[in-house]
């Protein structure tokens, strides 16, 4: 993760004069640790979840029983109801999850090691990014991390 890159979320929030939350799970509250490296940050960062396990993720996200049942803790439907959710929990305008398998264990064959999701919700609509890491779990959590910044930037530049 680039500084200039937080910097720039930091910029692109208070133009708006939005606020951000997170759900993370595969990071482990690596979003929240880049995001706070910046100064002044508090002016737009409210707070963020680490939500590991399903039960975590179903009480303090509100990620549906069926949702993780049905698709997992590592989907699109997942990542999204944790975006959703930490964006509701803080009442922040901007929510931003990660969720994944970071390995070196804990891969499938349609959910291999490096599989991460990550999304970001507002009150404009919703998107998520699929991505496979080929790193270790270090790598994987950082490369995770920074496709979350870098999609939550992209989107921030498109909205209003």
């Amino acid at each position: 993760m680039t500084e200039a890159l937080v910097v720039a979320i930091g910029k692109a929030l208070r133009s708006r004069g939005w606020t951000l939350a997170l759900g993370e799970s595969c990071t482990g509250g690596l979003l929240g640790h880049c995001i706070t490296n910046v100064p002044g940050s508090s002016e737009y960062f409210l707070g963020g979840i680490v939500a590991y396990a399903y039960q975590a993720k179903e009480q303090l996200l509100g990620v549906r029983h069926d949702t993780l049942y049905k698709h997992g803790a590592v989907s699109r439907e997942t990542a999204l109801e944790m975006a959703r959710g930490a964006r509701h929990a803080f009442s922040a305008d901007v929510g931003l999850s990660a969720t994944g398998i970071a390995g070196p264990g804990g891969g499938l064959p349609d959910k291999p090691v490096g599989l991460t999701w990550v999304a970001v919700s507002t009150r404009g609509g919703e998107w998520g990014e699929r991505h496979i890491w080929q790193g270790d779990r270090q790598a994987n959590k950082a490369d995770a991390a920074n496709a979350a910044l870098t999609m939550l930037l992209r989107i921030l530049k498109q909205e209003i």
